[in-house]
Order: structure tokens, then C-alpha cells, then sequence
């Protein structure tokens, strides 16, 4: 198991992002994510699928205890009492006792930072989540954010991919001892996997596309990747990426493909973003 320490926590490098999974579908994906190995299972309250992601979990022979399960709460959700209320909505959802990471969705400049850091405090606390953390926070917020934390905060999911560089953030969470988890890790595939330098790359490794961007983004320190498939072929494929090691010039060529500002997920309540 491939594993980022991060202020206590150990999470799995590699874990399967549940954003747009449904019902079913979204079980027997959760399922099946974990007999082909994966340990590290991320969903939300937002998702609609909290449900499904426990029912995936109870279909598994693999233990709760082996498995690290992230589920985040909503930025309208996040003042004192309403994410604690939060909190054990989405366990009863999920149907278990714990949570091992519980994220701040969304900052929300309405609501007092220092005020939802407690209350994520006091879930923690109250043996409801093991760790704490945040996601889609700039760096000046994620540093009060740490400021106002009694217990560590150990990651900071963002937006991340070879279009988007966040080695602001990254800096910032990786000194203060945090990892940095990515979401739409793959840009969800498109130009990106037709873009030379990966395609040369790929092909250099006989590995596809998919593989080696995820390489890319766990080879980095203190990075974690969460990517979402619908097809269950693809789950194999997605895990199988510690039997190779990108070249330090292939690393740096992947990431020269950023470009300022290109996001995938920017809506009118995110906060003021780094500038690129």
C-alpha cells in the first residue's frame, strides 16, 4: 500500500473519487474499487450518494478498518452546529460510526472560518472523524484555517491536473505538514491525453494515457490522487501505476502543459483563487 503521511494521518496515495456516481451503479463501483485494491474511497454530502458509497462498503469482504473513507461537508453547512448536524447526517447516510477524513467543502465568506474550524474541531473531537481537513482553499485562507485548528489539519483537496498548476498551495499545505489531495486529477481525459509530451511518454513506458498522468500527480511529495471513472474497466487500469517511475524531465515536461487559470470547477461562491 502506497501511503502520504500527513499530520498523523496515512492516506492512501490512490483512492477513487465517487463525484456523479449513483444508486447502484455507485455501489457496485465502490465494491469493486476495492477487491481490485484500492483502500481509499471519496464522497460528499452534496454527491447524493453517501447511500450507495455504504452499501459499496458493505458489499466488500475488505474491512472497515482497512479502508480510509473521506466524505466532506457543504459550504452552506458549515457553522457552529449545523456541521456537526452535518456530520452525522452523512455517517447515518454512509452507515458507519466514523468517518476517516471530514473536509470543509467549500470555504464560506458568510460564515466565521474560525467559528467552522471549531465546529470541525468539535466533530473530531467527539470521535465522529479521525482526521480533519479542507478543500478548495487559496493559501491565505488555508493558513488561518491551520491557525485556527487545535488538531492538525491533514489535507487540502483541490482542483488539480497538468492544466492547472497549484504550487502555491502545494508549498503552503506541504509546510505545514499537510498533503495535498487532487481532484479531476485526469481533466477528465480529453485534449489532455492527446497532448504529445503525454502520449510520447506513454508510449516510452507502455503504460496509457491515464497511467501515466496519475503517476505524475503521485510521484510529487505529499500528493494524493482521487480519480473518478464510470466504467469499471477503467478501475484496474487507474491502479496500476506503482510499477513504473517517471523520469525527472518527463515530470517537469507534464508539468509545463499548465496554463493560468484553467479550471474545471469554478463556481460563483468560490473563493479568490491564488494568482496564477
Amino acid at each position: 500500500m502506497h501511503l502520504v503521511e500527513a499530520n498523523g494521518a496515512r492516506i492512501p496515495a490512490l483512492g477513487l473519487g465517487t463525484w456523479t456516481l449513483k444508486g447502484d451503479a455507485c455501489a457496485q463501483m465502490v465494491a469493486r474499487a476495492l477487491e481490485v485494491g484500492y483502500r481509499h474511497i471519496d464522497t460528499a454530502s452534496t454527491y447524493g450518494n453517501e447511500e450507495a458509497v455504504g452499501a459499496g462498503l458493505k458489499a466488500s469482504s475488505v474491512r472497515r478498518d482497512e479502508i480510509f473513507l473521506t466524505t466532506k461537508v457543504w459550504y452552506t453547512d458549515i457553522g457552529p452546529g449545523d456541521l456537526e448536524r452535518a456530520a452525522e447526517a452523512s455517517l447515518r447516510r454512509l452507515g458507519v460510526d466514523h468517518v476517516d477524513l471530514l473536509l470543509i467543502h467549500w470555504p464560506n465568506l458568510q460564515i466565521s472560518l474560525r467559528k467552522s474550524i471549531a465546529a470541525l474541531n468539535a466533530v473530531r473531537a467527539a470521535g465522529l472523524a479521525s482526521h480533519i481537513g479542507v478543500s478548495n482553499f487559496p493559501t491565505d485562507m488555508l493558513k488561518q484555517a491551520n491557525a485556527f485548528s487545535e488538531a492538525p489539519l491533514v489535507c487540502n483537496q483541490v482542483e488539480y491536473h497538468p492544466y492547472l498548476s497549484q504550487s502555491k498551495v502545494q508549498s503552503v499545505a506541504r509546510s505545514l505538514g499537510m498533503a495535498m489531495v487532487s481532484y479531476c486529477p485526469l481533466h477528465r481525459g480529453g485534449d489532455l491525453f492527446h497532448e504529445a509530451v503525454v502520449r510520447n511518454v506513454a508510449n516510452w513506458h507502455q503504460k496509457t494515457p491515464a497511467q501515466v498522468i496519475l503517476r505524475w500527480h503521485v510521484q510529487q511529495q505529499g500528493v494524493v490522487a482521487i480519480p473518478r471513472t464510470t466504467r469499471p474497466e477503467r478501475l484496474a487500469e487507474n491502479f496500476a501505476v506503482f510499477d513504473f517511475e517517471l523520469a525527472k524531465s518527463e515530470m517537469a515536461s507534464i508539468s509545463g502543459l499548465s496554463r493560468a487559470g484553467h479550471r474545471i470547477c469554478d463556481y460563483e461562491f468560490s473563493p479568490k483563487w491564488d494568482a496564477a
